[in-house]
């Protein structure tokens, strides 16, 4: 039987989506292209809560409680973690930023 996780998303994952769709609809004026990545990701994290143990961990040398998972949706990268029955969304990154000064 499979284990249900609860989707919970902190400030900090909020904060960079909607920097990065505002500079999408705002900066690159494009409005169709900010919705469509808002629906990609909305559908990566909802298929990734039904297994999230299943996806890539994220390698560091810090020292840290709690692995990191990553999920990539176009040219982004979404972090999160697992703690007891929770999927934690953290960060939504520019796939090309150094991640190590962020996490």
């Amino acid at each position: 039987m499979t284990e249900k996780f609860n989707i919970k998303y902190l400030q900090s994952f909020y904060n960079e989506l909607n920097e990065i769709l505002y500079y999408i609809e705002n900066k690159l004026k494009n409005k169709n292209a900010a919705k469509r990545l808002s629906v990609k990701i909305e559908k990566a994290i909802l298929e990734a809560s039904k297994n999230p143990k299943s996806f890539e961990i994220y390698k560091t040398d810090k020292k840290i409680k709690y692995n990191w998972y990553r999920i990539y949706v176009k040219n982004f990268i979404i972090y999160y973690t697992i703690k007891n029955n929770s999927m934690i969304v953290v960060h939504i990154v520019y796939k090309k930023r150094n991640i190590e000064n962020i996490l």
